[in-house]
């Protein structure tokens, strides 16, 4: 699996990168996501992700976390058919004040949060969604047995 980062905050230390790419790659592993895979995290303020969406979602508020999908196919889209282009499932927005803000409303470490947040998007890029009861169960029942599986539980 293949993540692009970028920290338009430049707050995220390497060790919060290098524990985030494991456990996106353990996770990939464990959804039979091919290695080939590319995915991009970015992280940003509240500010920026405020905007990104109002822009994309309407709601004119920060949130924690935004997941740009692109291996679904929308509506009226035709499907791209080709043997040797890249897998790129999408892109995640983590917004680093809120993982912040959050780790300490939950009382655990920014690490774990930053982790719940990365998971979260990564397995929206996956089609896992919280839309309905039955599809929130199951995303985070999925989430939850993951992040305890790599030993980043609460």
């Amino acid at each position: 699996m293949h993540i692009d980062f970028h920290d338009q905050t430049n707050q995220v230390n390497e060790s919060h990168i290098d524990m985030i790419q494991r456990l996106i790659s353990f996770a990939a592993e464990r959804e039979n996501i091919t290695q080939e895979a590319e995915i991009s995290i970015n992280f940003v303020d509240n500010r920026e992700i405020q905007i990104i969406n109002r822009n994309y979602r309407q709601i004119d508020r920060p949130t924690d976390v935004i997941s740009f999908a692109l291996e679904e196919t929308g509506e009226g889209e035709i499907k791209i058919i080709g043997e040797d282009l890249p897998i790129i499932l999408g892109d995640i927005v983590i917004s680093i004040d809120m993982a912040k803000e959050q780790a300490d409303q939950y009382n655990h470490s920014l690490e774990r949060e930053l982790g719940f947040l990365a998971l979260h998007g990564f397995l929206h890029l996956l089609g896992y969604d919280h839309m309905n009861e039955n599809d929130e169960k199951a995303m985070f029942t999925r989430q939850e047995e993951l992040l305890n599986a790599f030993g980043l539980s609460r």
